[in-house]
């Protein structure tokens, strides 16, 4: 596990010691990104390199945990790509799939992210953890902290449905509900960090939660024996999962594992929370935070995210395009997905068929595309939305 190498700013690209801890830039206050000895790895059989680990651990030598008595798992990743083939029937597109994450532990890709940077965090020393969060990173991170015996401090608005905040305390966390967004829980999260010396957790304030879903990424890859699919639809709250993929796809090119062909990302948006399509469609580098910001899809509900400007590069390098859909549009495409396809998938997992749909309306995607949706999660944490709906 020597392939790790270095930090490297995301905006200002200065780099930093690998081994030592760090949060973001302390020169620009932007995200780290994780770098290996790609040169190396390239020289080496793409089938050695994989283990056959049913899990995302089977990509541990693109992972910066070095020493494999510290990762911390409890079975995440590998999850099922699902030929969507009544759905696709329905749309008129042949080749439509699902990445199904509410089959992670914890129900959400959001253990993904939280199993790697536990397992950095514990093997750098870390022994308290805190993240803000709209529900699914804060079950992720107390499971994986009460697996890996350190304490773990959330910060939740007060409105998050019930069924996050109590797996929570189930888990052993300290749950702290604020009377806010996530943006002010991040505020109370950072506080109690300088207090208190905790780790903080938030999205892309360290460099290891991308590292776990850029898996994502590879994943996608060998299902599909190596060939990207042409159009990625993924619902963006922070960003994360998006940043990673288009992260795993440049190892992968580098790593001569898939050729030339990229897929063409989408951001999805809730029209009430759509901070990343705003300043997409005008053409902006950085998105200004949402005011007011509200949808019944909690994971959407980020009105300023660190890694916007990551978010909007990825969308244009790869010819993407960023959508925004109302909640009524994603709730009844969400339970479309539930009743075709026997997924039953979260209100953000709905609305990648929300906006699939505008794309065809559209005419920007093609019936014999390769075409694949993200459900993040399960809605079975979600029941309020279902009897509401």
């Amino acid at each position: 596990m020597r392939h790790l190498t270095h930090l490297e700013c995301s905006l200002c690209g200065k780099e930093y010691k690998a081994d030592e801890l760090q949060g973001t830039c302390p020169d620009c206050a932007r995200p780290l990104l994780t770098r290996y000895d790609l040169a190396l790895l390239r020289s080496l059989d793409r089938d050695a390199l994989i283990t056959h680990e049913p899990t995302m651990w089977r990509y541990r030598a693109l992972l910066p945990v070095r020493d494999e008595r510290v990762v911390v798992s409890l079975g995440e990743g590998f999850t099922p790509l699902l030929h969507a083939s009544r759905l696709g029937q329905e749309l008129g597109l042949p080749h439509l799939y699902i990445k199904d994450e509410s089959l992670t532990p914890t129900g959400s890709f959001k253990a993904r992210g939280l199993a790697v940077a536990i397992s950095r965090a514990r093997e750098l020393g870390v022994r308290e953890v805190v993240i803000p969060s709209a529900g699914n990173a804060a079950g992720a991170m107390a499971a994986y902290a009460a697996r890996a015996g350190l304490r773990a401090h959330v910060f939740m608005p007060t409105d998050v449905p019930a069924p996050f905040r109590l797996e929570c305390r189930a888990l052993g966390a300290e749950v702290t509900l604020v009377d806010g967004l996530i943006t002010d829980c991040g505020r109370e999260a950072r506080r109690g960090a300088e207090q208190h010396g905790w780790f903080d957790l938030s999205t892309l304030k360290e460099p290891y939660r991308l590292e776990g879903k850029k898996t994502m990424g590879y994943e996608l890859a060998e299902q599909f024996d190596w060939e990207l699919p042409d159009v990625i639809i993924y619902p963006t709250g922070g960003g994360t999962g998006l940043i990673g993929m288009w992260k795993a796809f440049g190892e992968l090119a580098e790593l001569g594992w898939i050729g030339d062909h990229r897929s063409r990302m989408v951001t999805v948006q809730s029209t009430g929370c759509a901070p990343i399509v705003r300043a997409f469609h005008a053409g902006e580098e950085f998105a200004t935070p949402w005011e007011g910001a509200q949808t019944v899809a909690a994971g959407l509900r980020v009105p300023g995210a660190v890694g916007d400007f990551l978010m909007l590069r990825a969308l244009r390098e790869s010819n993407g395009t960023a959508v925004a859909v109302a909640d009524e549009a994603l709730l009844d495409a969400q339970m479309r997905i539930c009743r075709l396809e026997g997924t039953f998938a979260c209100p953000e997992g709905g609305a990648t068929l929300a906006a699939l749909e505008v794309l065809l309306a559209q005419g920007w995607i093609s019936p014999n595309e390769h075409i694949v949706l993200f459900n993040t999660g399960t809605g079975l944490k979600y029941p309020g939305v279902f009897e509401d709906h």
